[in-house]
């Protein structure tokens, strides 16, 4: 088999190939066994008519289609596996020859991944958050443990922030009631931000048995973008009352004697929970700089298949009725024309990383192992409420795992540049990342 690539851009190629028909008697072999197979003869048995038969019943060019059908995609994923391209999506293949008994000739048009030239890694340079933990903080951690032991007792005073409260809720769009938006006695802790936008500051200084309306644009549902009128009414209100912050109570709820070092405990906690963010924080801007700092053309089909997903999911709290979306954007003061600017830069920027990161793994000869893969998968089914062995196979199924590998992959090569990088905090102090980044994920 000869081939050559012709470059047509930065990002596509166009890759020529001729296969001499003697490499193709496997195929041939392949294909009358096949055809055998499909068709019935006079005479033998199925699968058993020889070759100088099936070509006589059916034609010598029915021999060929199917050799060909068989052997492009073949010859197209050696040449891939040689190594001589490095192909994004799918090619465009076109058979541009058959000289029957001398040899076959095919075009595959592809795109692939540009010549990425890299900045020096170690001349990136990011600042991140201080490691910072107030009195205020420890405080506010603490008072989240002593919630966890207090009791809830109602009060017969206006509501406030913190406080919980019994409603029925009732809503309307158009003046039409909505049945799956009405409640009654439901439990809401005033401040959670869990109902809709605007009730918190509704009911604040309300008292039991008020009622306040609330005016909101729904973003999700069969009515998501259009203007509802929810009205809530205070059945009752409760606070929480807090055991003391002291000893005994350090007691009751840790494994420490004295509050001082429950206090020092969650001091420590937090501080750990920070090392950690600013390892998140210094991942992200170490992206931030080797994307700006990097030239990359960019596959316009692998771009536009990026945008799509985006759009696809992003329409999917909306039914994907692009109408209902216009009209939640226009409450949200937006319009469609930003919102699809957005997607398009977003899917920019992911296709650039990803480019980026791969080149980088290539050059380092990053690896994936078992563990590491083992690893994601049980973060991942986590996170989707399954057992890692049902995400595996459903993983496996769609074609999701080799998405899941390379989303590894690059997240080694992001590490190994955010080692090499210069990473300092807000006051100036350089900052020791080799313990805070692990295995990371561009987003």
């Amino acid at each position: 088999m000869k081939s050559t690539v012709e470059q047509l851009s930065p990002t596509r190629v166009k890759i020529n190939v001729e296969v001499p028909f003697d490499e193709l008697k496997p195929d041939f072999d392949r294909a009358y066994k096949k055809i055998a197979q499909q068709v019935r003869i006079p005479g033998f048995r199925p699968g058993k008519a020889p070759a100088r038969v099936l070509e006589q019943r059916l034609g010598r060019g029915a021999v060929l289609e199917e050799v060909v059908n068989g052997a492009v995609p073949a010859k197209y994923a050696e040449i891939v596996s040689a190594g001589n391209v490095h192909p994004l999506g799918r090619p465009e293949i076109e058979i541009t020859k058959i000289e029957d008994g001398d040899h076959l000739a095919f075009t595959a048009e592809v795109d692939v991944r540009p010549e990425i030239e890299m900045p020096a890694f170690s001349e990136l340079t990011v600042s991140v958050e201080d490691i910072e933990v107030t009195d205020a903080e420890v405080d506010e951690q603490l008072d989240g443990l002593r919630s966890r032991f207090g009791t809830v007792v109602t009060v017969e005073r206006p509501v406030q922030q913190g406080d919980f409260v019994t409603l029925d809720l009732l809503a309307t769009v158009g003046g039409e009631e909505i049945a799956e938006l009405a409640a009654t006695d439901l439990s809401y802790r005033i401040g959670s931000g869990e109902l809709i936008e605007g009730i918190d500051e509704a009911l604040v200084g309300a008292t039991q048995g008020d009622e306040r309306v609330v005016h909101t644009v729904l973003a999700a549902g069969e009515h998501a973008g259009q203007q509802a009128e929810v009205t809530a009414k205070i059945q009752e209100v409760k606070e929480r009352e807090l055991p003391a912050p002291d000893d005994e109570f350090a007691q009751l709820a840790s494994e420490f004697d004295t509050l001082a070092e429950l206090r020092a405990d969650l001091r420590a906690r937090l501080g750990r929970v920070k090392a950690l963010r600013q390892g998140s924080q210094a991942r992200d801007e170490v992206l931030k700089a080797l994307l700006a700092a990097t030239e990359v053309a960019l596959p316009e089909a692998i771009v536009n298949s990026e945008y799509e997903s985006r759009k696809h999911e992003a329409l999917h709290a909306f039914e994907h009725d692009m109408q209902r979306l216009g009209r939640w954007l226009e409450q949200q003061g937006h319009t469609m024309e930003q919102f699809d600017a957005d997607l398009r830069q977003g899917a920019r920027q992911t296709v650039k990383a990803h480019l980026v990161l791969d080149a980088i793994a290539d050059a380092g000869g990053l690896s994936v192992t078992d563990g590491e893969l083992s690893e994601r998968i049980v973060y991942q089914a986590h996170r989707h409420g399954v057992s890692p062995n049902e995400y595996a196979r459903k993983a496996h199924e769609s074609g999701e795992l080799s998405l899941l590998y390379a989303d590894v992959r690059r997240g080694k090569a992001l590490a190994s540049v955010v080692h090499q990088a210069t990473v300092t905090d807000a006051s100036g102090n350089p900052v020791d990342v080799e313990a805070l980044i692990d295995s990371v994920t561009p987003e």
